[in-house]
């Protein structure tokens, strides 16, 4: 029986497991899109869900809680190109890279006034070399977006 088991284990131990949830995260939150297996869509799913509750909350707390989830340095590391200044490459990483500021400031303020429910998994068919049933994960559009879009398709 599977009493209080909550997560699967995908055939991974647990630190291979947990740094792989955070890399999938980290995917969702830079792309808004990710394809993957349907198990692993259904894993990372409740991680996903749990750092945008967090970003809600906004506060310095929560910036380091999900930096430490997502195994990454919340606004400390970044890597850059020798060519640019020391600004710009900063400025850059953070806008492209930092997915704690990409989570906080970009993605969570958008599903302030949802209660849960933040993304959406959709199945694909099954992959071509292994028959795996494959699945997108994304972030379901954040309340302003939807009408906009909707409104300027009907107008055109």
């Amino acid at each position: 029986m599977r009493h209080l088991n909550r997560s699967a284990k995908l055939g991974r131990k647990g630190q291979h497991r947990n740094a792989m949830l955070a890399n999938m995260v980290c995917s969702l939150i830079k792309k808004r899109r990710v394809t993957t297996t349907l198990a692993k869509a259904k894993a990372v799913k409740p991680v996903a869900e749990k750092m945008i509750t967090l970003g809600k909350k906004n506060t310095v707390h929560a910036r380091r809680l999900a930096a430490a989830r997502l195994k990454t340095n919340a606004r400390t590391f970044f890597r850059g190109k020798p060519s640019l200044k020391g600004k710009e490459v900063r400025e850059r990483w953070r806008e492209e890279e930092d997915v704690v500021h990409i989570l906080f400031d970009k993605i969570a303020p958008g599903f302030k006034n949802r209660p849960g429910g933040y993304t959406r998994i959709i199945k694909l068919g099954q992959r071509r070399g292994d028959a795996a049933q494959l699945a997108i994960l994304e972030w379901v559009e954040a309340e302003g977006a939807e009408p906009a879009e909707a409104g300027e398709a009907d107008k055109e």
